[in-house]
């Protein structure tokens, strides 16, 4: 087997953080669905922007919809919808061959929004209506306004991608919004068996930051490059937790489905680190990994699969990031900073479109 077919057999399902109509378009998306396993698609605003900003086939979509006297953010709206639709319709297979747990294409709430619970699911239920296909996830930011939001887009069957966790009491709490989500239906009488989620927690971005704050006290820390790992391996811990509670066995026997742990920002931000380090050392059952096609090729070429690299680990992390204090390291004060950070990027990211689209001529 390929590496990316063992990543795949080890349990991670692969996902590309990246999605453009010219990806849909030259054949470059189905290709890795083919040829590199690759069974879904995450977005976000900085993706989008890129895409749109940086090619030419959306002008004549812009400026007929410009015509037709749309604002900008009508237009975004609608390029972006177009283009997850379609990627909804390429992993169509991989959905129904999966059982509808893959084959799953993300589209994210407007990051304007993280704040506002209301608006949140308002957004988020008018986003799935617009792109109108089962193989589709919305978005929604863990903020504490996010939680509720959470909560309500599941009560109401919709299936959610929670983004923007960097700590496990966060991701306890997104996996208590879903729970109670779920359970509302349960007590309504409502079907759980289509509702799906993922719970994407970050990773590069936690070491970024500890280690710019490590290397300002001195130039060689052991704990240099091992807390977002070690963070992680924690988080699959509070996910086996869930997984094996009376409350969650309740629910899987009504037909619900687990909320995945998916790793995120996986792409590595310090070259003197194996490139493969946030795929390789996050692998255990029941995974996703969504990574750039930097990463997902680097991983093809060199990545060095073990099988379940977390579940033997989860001792030796909690040790690890017990030790930060000591080291100076406030890991409540790193990703309360990396969540308020990763909306104001995001935001940026969704002006910075709205303006290109406004320039378009």
């Amino acid at each position: 087997m390929s590496n990316l077919q063992e990543l795949s057999a080890a349990g991670v399902s692969i996902w590309l953080d990246d999605l453009s109509r010219d990806r849909l378009q030259s054949g470059s998306l189905q290709k890795l669905i083919d040829d590199s396993s690759v069974v879904g698609v995450t977005t976000n605003p900085s993706i989008f922007s890129a895409a749109i900003s940086g090619s030419t086939l959306y002008r004549d979509d812009i400026l007929a919809l410009k015509a037709e006297g749309r604002s900008a953010s009508e237009i975004v709206t609608e390029l972006t919808t177009s283009d997850v639709r379609q990627a909804c319709d390429l992993f169509a297979p991989t959905f129904l061959e999966s059982g509808h747990i893959d084959g799953r294409v993300s589209i994210e709430v407007d990051p304007q929004l993280a704040y506002d619970t209301s608006a949140t699911v308002e957004r988020g239920l008018y986003l799935a209506k617009l792109v109108n296909r089962p193989n589709l996830l919305i978005k929604v930011p863990a903020t504490i306004e996010g939680l509720p939001a959470i909560e309500e887009l599941t009560a109401q069957g919709i299936s959610v991608n929670v983004t923007l966790i960097f700590s496990v009491e966060r991701y306890q709490g997104v996996m208590d919004a879903y729970l109670r989500g779920l359970e509302r239906r349960l007590g309504k009488g409502q079907s759980l068996s289509e509702i799906h989620s993922v719970a994407s927690f970050f990773i590069s971005r936690i070491d970024a930051e500890i280690d710019k704050q490590l290397d300002a006290q001195s130039a060689h820390s052991p704990l240099r490059g091992v807390a977002a790992i070690a963070n992680a391996h924690l988080a699959y811990e509070a996910f086996l937790e869930v997984t094996a509670s009376q409350r969650w066995k309740k629910l899987a026997q009504a037909g619900a489905n687990l909320q995945r742990p998916l790793w995120a920002s996986t792409g590595v931000k310090d070259k003197s680190y194996d490139s493969t380090r946030y795929v390789i050392e996050l692998v255990a059952q029941n995974c996703v990994n969504t990574m750039p096609e930097g990463t997902l090729n680097e991983v093809r070429d060199h990545g060095s699969v073990r099988g379940d690299t977390i579940s033997a680990k989860i001792s030796e992390s909690a040790k690890l990031i017990s030790q930060l204090p000591a080291a100076g390291i406030d890991l409540h004060q790193v990703v309360t900073f990396l969540e308020d950070d990763g909306v104001a990027k995001f935001e940026k990211a969704w002006l910075e479109l709205l303006a290109n689209v406004e320039a378009v001529s």
